[in-house]
């Protein structure tokens, strides 16, 4: 089972934060008269509050601070004045998801997780080896939520990429990127629990989920005043469709409906980053905390908007999807009367650097891996900022609009990446949905932004070493897979837990930080009645940079131990930084197994131990069921139509516990008729394992080859796994069916 981690607040005072004290480190150039702030009104021994406001598609000219003419944004524009305001920005992706996910974790979109947009029902999701900036200030004692739009699934509680395995103690919102759309939605989730909103059930628009977000984000605020926190609020404005219950102030503009009700939630965005700026300073709060306000990609046209109407990116080329300027420059706005000094700042400024920006300016060790780079000097009214040697930005994206395609010369649906170097940008764009393809058959276009901010006259003919030496930087700033430096706490649990029989439980705890930590320890939680008994040592002296403590236990669990039940077993690990102490928990859940089958049995008859991505008996899994679980779907291969069947989607991993006492395991497996009639284009590979043994693997299936007979010995073998495999990097019409699946028992 893999392992999850999560982050668990901890005492303010237990964890030192009230003589937190941050290492200066390079300070940074700003472009306009600076005025330093007024340190005597902050706090001098506490770390600041964060709160970081993400807007959805708002671009660079939609606030009147940018240029905007015709939409009132006085509350951001006063910030901007207040602050220090970012001309150049730059969000790391053209689009929701990956930008999120780069913001999230300091990644850019060649080493990310996420690097594209949902597509054909695929839904981005974080992995347990993705750091957070939740993650990384929860260590140090940071109360932490995000409340609004998350955007990465599976949309289910317990699974490495929910919020709350990424860093976040407080969720409320959406899980899912594509229910982000639904401004009247009829459920959001709170933490792991869905809640129904009844008076917008059967698609009534009564309450708008925008102000529940709001409510929500100024009650934290309150809950958590007299300690550290951290608030990443999301909300889905001003993102299609051009929802919001009142145009208020454009209603009588001879504009479509549409754009009067973008136009009203920009100005809503506007209103509710004033309403928390209102809310810190009724609390006291201003002084000690860190505003941070930006967009996630440029603006976008969907629903009938019309960004230049409103002049939506400003004097720059291009819209949400593009790479060219007005696709990736965002505002940036970042106040705080007691932290932040006011003036304007040229800097080109990822959002990769929010990550070690806020480890910074909270105390906090920050993973070595990250491509971002610390602001904190900056804000503070630094005089010279560490500055990026280049900028990148990756794009495969699906969806095409007709304004971003006309800008990409028709190419908005093919492969492209970019890079910044100085006052250099080159674009370029893959014929083929390939990145691997030779350089010589992408088409590059190269711009001088010093003189051509627009981007209107590509000079790549002009200057080809300029350009060729750009293209090797995008070249070497992808990734197929960025491995991550383990950072803080991971938890090694077996895939069950039987009742009376001892296991093996490991953790690590990663210093994947710069700097060494000392009084390094881990210590194991389990259930009430368990037993556990360290069996290696659980302390070091010392974890120097990029070192590993490694502990074990033996855990055994009470032998009355209810069945068929996931336990929670918790590793925590602790040290001391040069900051102060940090803590990193993880969670993981072992099932005890269903009792095992007493006689011949088909498997969609029995209780299985985990299912994902299956459907059919297995139903009630997270992944992909929607009905409730039954006797199991009828399955055709070649017209022939066979009961009990498995249906599942490459890849798919279904387990059941035998407990030694089956002799056989006899099925047919293959791409069955309904999938093989939508598509010949599946191919898969089955595997089955016995206790982690590989016991079988099959030809390739397809439509064409048909099913293949399984007959295989599992004497003595106490959890079978059945397991498919995408054969050809193509996971569309890949519904592979195990038919007449069937255990023999002795």
């Amino acid at each position: 089972m893999p392992s999850r981690r999560t982050f668990l607040a901890g005492s303010t005072a237990a964890l030192g934060l009230a003589t937190v004290t941050v290492a200066p480190t390079e300070s940074a150039r700003a472009t306009a008269p600076v005025t330093a702030p007024d340190a005597a009104g902050a706090s001098a021994t506490r770390p600041p509050n964060f709160v970081v406001v993400l807007a959805d598609d708002l671009g660079y000219g939609e606030l009147g601070a940018y240029g905007q003419k015709l939409i009132t944004t006085s509350r951001l524009d006063r910030l901007a004045a207040e602050g220090l305001r970012f001309t150049d920005a730059y969000s790391t992706a053209a689009v929701c998801a990956p930008s999120r996910c780069s913001l999230l974790t300091g990644l850019h979109t060649g080493h990310s997780t996420v690097r594209a947009n949902p597509s054909s029902g695929t839904q981005g999701s974080l992995t347990a080896d993705d750091t957070t900036f939740a993650e990384v200030l929860r260590a140090r004692g940071y109360r932490t939520a995000v409340i609004g739009k998350w955007g990465f699934g599976p949309e289910a509680p317990g699974q490495d990429s929910h919020p709350a395995a990424r860093g976040f103690e407080e969720f409320y919102g959406y899980i899912d990127h594509s229910h982000a759309h639904q401004y009247y939605p009829a459920y959001l989730w709170h933490n792991d629990v869905k809640e129904p909103i009844p008076a917008n059930a059967g698609g009534v628009k009564a309450v708008y989920a925008p102000d529940l977000l709001e409510r929500r984000a100024l009650e934290f605020i309150g809950d958590h005043a007299s300690e550290p926190f951290l608030l990443f609020l999301t909300p889905t404005v001003p993102h299609a469709p051009s929802d919001v219950p009142d145009v208020g102030a454009y209603a009588d503009r001879s504009w479509t409906a549409a754009n009067k009700g973008h136009a009203a939630q920009v100005t809503y965005f506007d209103s509710l980053v004033g309403k928390v700026v209102d809310r810190l300073r009724e609390l006291g709060l201003e002084q000690d905390t860190v505003v941070l306000v930006t967009s996630d990609n440029g603006p976008h046209e969907e629903g009938g908007v019309n960004p230049d109407l409103f002049d939506a990116n400003g004097p720059l080329r291009g819209y949400k999807r593009n790479l060219y300027e007005g696709g990736v420059r965002v505002p940036l706005i970042a106040w705080g009367p007691g932290r932040v000094r006011r003036g304007t700042s040229d800097r080109p400024t990822p959002l990769t650097d929010v990550l070690p920006t806020l480890a910074e300016l909270g105390g906090a060790p920050s993973p070595t891996d990250v491509d971002g780079l610390s602001a904190a000097p900056l804000l503070a009214g630094g005089t010279d900022a560490a500055r990026h040697g280049h900028l990148y930005w990756f794009r495969d994206e699906r969806g095409v609009t007709s304004r971003a395609d006309a800008q990409d010369g028709g190419r908005a649906a093919w492969l492209a990446e970019a890079v910044r170097r100085d006052h250099w940008k080159a674009v370029r764009f893959a014929p083929e949905r390939n990145h691997d393809l030779p350089d010589d058959q992408w088409q590059v276009e190269l711009y001088d932004l010093a003189t051509d901010l627009g981007e209107t006259n590509d000079i790549a003919d002009r200057h080809p070493a300029k350009a060729t030496e750009l293209v090797a930087l995008m070249r070497s700033s992808w990734k197929d897979a960025s491995p991550r430096v383990p950072f803080g706490t991971a938890l090694t649990l077996p895939g069950l837990a039987v009742p009376g029989q001892a296991f093996t439980v490991t953790a690590t705890l990663d210093n994947g930080s710069a700097r060494p930590w000392t009084g390094a320890a881990l210590a194991l939680r389990a259930p009430a009645g368990w037993t556990v008994t360290a069996s290696s040592p659980t302390t070091a002296d010392q974890l120097a940079a990029g070192g590993r403590l490694t502990a074990s236990w033996r855990v055994v669990p009470p032998s009355g131990a209810a069945s068929a039940t996931p336990w929670t077993l918790t590793a925590e690990g602790s040290a001391v930084t040069p900051a102060g102490p940090v803590r990193y928990p993880a969670t993981g859940t072992v099932p005890t197994p269903p009792p095992a089958p007493t006689r011949d049995s088909y498997l969609s008859d029995l209780a299985w131990i985990s299912a994902t991505n299956g459907w059919g008996p297995v139903e009630r899994d997270t992944s992909n069921g929607k009905n409730a679980a039954g006797d199991g779907p009828l399955i055709s291969f070649g017209g022939t139509t066979y009961p009990k069947g498995l249906g599942v989607h490459a890849p798919s991993d279904i387990a059941y516990h035998l407990g030694g006492a089956a002799l056989r395991l006899t099925s047919l497996v293959g791409i069955d008729d309904f999938s093989a009639g939508q598509s010949t284009v599946g191919a898969t590979r089955a595997k089955v394992y016995g206790d982690d043994r590989l016991l079988l693997t099959t030809p390739t299936l397809t439509a064409a080859t048909g099913p293949v007979r399984i007959d295989l010995d599992v004497r003595g073998v106490r959890v079978l796994r059945l397991v498919v495999e995408d054969a050809n990097n193509r996971t569309s019409f890949d519904h592979t069916s195990w038919a007449l699946a069937h255990v023999t028992v002795g």
